[in-house]
């Protein structure tokens, strides 16, 4: 009876997304019509960088309904900074599907004023690294062996600060479910 009570008693709901248990990514969904991902949990951060892998499958290719928009940034992975919402200071990596091609960018806000810069570009199906350090006043995003330094409005730790997940879009929702997987480092 003991043992059926402590059985009883370990078992609960995950939290959060799911571990695909067949390797030690986090699938994270985004379904057809929104923007975020299921279950969406905000975890705290209050490190000074932040590493991980992705892969991209082939549900990250899409077409907006508006010609325009298929240069929004969607969102990858990040984190908010100096003890304020993230669209007053973030720093994250970002990406969209544009001329053939999965474009990977730094991103992030600065006192409320969004930049972003180009870094390259990933392979569907290969696991692709990424790093963003802080360095007092500045983000060092890194991606494929090459540093980016964006501006930062605070110096010193993240203060109270929470993990960024996967987010679609700018301006229009998912047009079908895409897929990302994430591993931290």
């Amino acid at each position: 009876m003991a043992l059926t009570l402590l059985i009883g008693a370990v078992s609960c709901d995950w939290i959060g997304n799911t571990p695909s248990f067949g390797d030690d990514f986090i699938t994270y969904d985004i379904k057809a019509g929104n923007h975020e991902v299921e279950r969406n949990l905000n975890t705290l951060f209050t490190a000074s960088s932040m590493r991980f892998q992705a892969l991209f499958d082939s549900s990250c290719i899409y077409k907006t309904n508006v010609p325009e928009n298929q240069h929004d940034i969607n969102k990858l992975y990040g984190f908010s900074d100096c003890s304020s919402q993230h669209q007053n200071n973030s720093a994250r990596f970002g990406w969209n599907w544009r001329e053939g091609a999965l474009r990977i960018y730094a991103y992030i806000y600065v006192n409320g004023v969004r930049q972003e810069r180009e870094l390259g570009t990933a392979e569907l199906n290969e696991i692709t690294s990424f790093r963003i350090d802080i360095r007092e006043n500045t983000y060092v995003f890194t991606y494929h062996g090459v540093e980016t330094v964006m501006p930062r409005h605070c110096s010193g730790g993240v203060g109270v600060a929470y993990k960024l997940l996967p987010y679609f879009g700018g301006d229009e929702a998912a047009p079908h479910d895409i897929r990302i997987k994430i591993r931290s480092l």
